[in-house]
């Protein structure tokens, strides 16, 4: 049988752009816009005061109420907070990922130096938020260990570890800018008794990796924290299709959305990361048959039953991975939009190959008179430049209204039913 052809995943791109990184870094210097490493310029955006694309960002929002539903954490554990980074991330011998993490921290215009990093890392996120607009937050993920199937935490078999308490106390330093959100594995022998004490201490919440963390959503050990996570009210922040990231590629099935529908039954409020708009997975409803992984979140979006449970954050919508199809999709769909989050998957805006308004606009998703203004406010703050790209986007007259980006009223509500 002919093997279908993939559009790149995430973790193709970060190899190619690191290997061009290592090979072009010099040329990059001399390019006119830089086209590989974020210049980490001043968040101020002087240069941009005139800019009817950043007012436009504001056109039927309140600041106040926007919060980035998708921000991550990162550094490399030198800050003694418990943060840990996984050993082949920092290996030489392993090149791709030693690559990749270099990415992730110029993304987030941190030093390499150790030391520091975790507290730049923190100090930068802070310093891009504030510089948004005055109320604007951001949402920070905890990320949990790997879990072996006892229920216990693996750390040589995890990507990398940011503890609860770690973000609870980043977001307590700058409750101005920041809010926070819980990692738990479902297998973790005092699972719910921490999910209870992290809602207690203001975790807007919880984030699941599955195919890094070794979760598999439609398991009945899920069942226990999944009747928490409704009774607590709180929000599951799951990421459906494609992982390439992650160092676990053969449990990547983790992540198919239908997997999704134990939690959904249970009462359960769900976010799907990026509304699954990477990759394929097998149609558990057809066994034997692979579906992109968006028609089967499309699956459980058209079912009327999960209205008030099932949603999608449209985080790395915007990467070059994903197609113009989909995009597009999301956009006209504006019977979803009161069911889509946003979120920017911070750092990934500051990667620069990763995102291009230049090919947006060459799709009929952006307009070209947006592209150099936005190229320049990503050189000055990457959260910012997410949040105005995906608020210029449009197609065939649909664009996302305010209330896909003021997030804050779901993450506070405390629905009942």
């Amino acid at each position: 049988m002919e093997k279908t052809r993939t559009l790149p995943t995430r973790r193709r791109f970060l190899t190619a752009a690191a290997s061009l990184a290592m090979a072009g870094a010099a040329f990059c210097a001399h390019a006119r816009r830089p086209f590989l490493l974020n210049p980490c310029r001043d968040p101020a955006l002087d240069a941009l005061t005139e800019s009817p694309w950043l007012a436009r960002v504001w056109e039927g929002l309140d600041p106040a109420r926007v919060w980035d539903g998708h921000v991550h954490l990162a550094g490399i554990g030198d800050s003694a907070n418990g943060l840990r980074i996984g050993p082949r991330l920092l290996s030489l011998w392993h090149p791709v990922l030693y690559g990749q993490r270099l990415f992730y921290l110029n993304a987030g215009c941190v030093s390499t130096e150790p030391g520091s990093v975790d507290e730049n890392y923190a100090r930068r996120l802070a310093l891009l938020a504030q510089n948004v607009a005055p109320g604007f937050k951001t949402m920070l993920f905890a990320f949990d260990w790997y879990h072996d199937d006892s229920g216990h935490p693996v750390a040589g078999q995890s990507t990398f570890y940011v503890p609860d308490d770690y973000a609870r106390r980043v977001a307590a330093a700058r409750p101005d800018v920041f809010e926070w959100v819980a990692s738990i594995h479902p297998r973790a022998p005092d699972a719910v008794d921490r999910l209870e004490a992290a809602a207690a201490q203001g975790a807007k919440a919880v984030k699941w990796l599955p195919a890094a963390q070794n979760i598999d959503p439609a398991s009945k050990h899920c069942d226990a924290f999944f009747a928490a996570l409704a009774r607590l009210r709180l929000p599951l922040i799951t990421h459906c299709g494609a992982e390439k990231a992650a160092q676990n590629a053969s449990l990547e099935y983790l992540g198919n959305p239908l997997r999704l529908r134990r939690a959904l039954d249970a009462g359960a409020r769900v976010v799907v990361a990026h509304c699954a708009t990477a990759g394929m997975d097998e149609d558990l409803d057809r066994p034997g048959t692979r579906r992109a992984s968006f028609e089967l979140f499309t699956r459980l979006m058209e079912r009327p039953e999960w209205k008030d449970r099932l949603f999608g954050d449209i985080s790395a919508i915007v990467l070059r991975n994903r197609k113009p199809e989909v995009l597009r999709v999301l956009l006209e769909r504006d019977d979803w939009h009161e069911r889509l989050l946003n979120g920017s998957d911070y750092p990934l805006p500051g990667i620069l190959p990763l995102v291009s308004p230049a090919a947006l606009a060459r799709h009929g998703l952006l307009p070209r008179e947006a592209v150099a203004d936005l190229d320049t406010l990503r050189e000055h703050n990457p959260l910012y430049f997410d949040l105005a790209l995906k608020r210029a986007l449009s197609w065939n007259g649909k664009s996302f209204p305010p209330r896909v980006f003021a997030t804050r009223a779901f993450f506070e509500a405390r629905p009942h039913g």
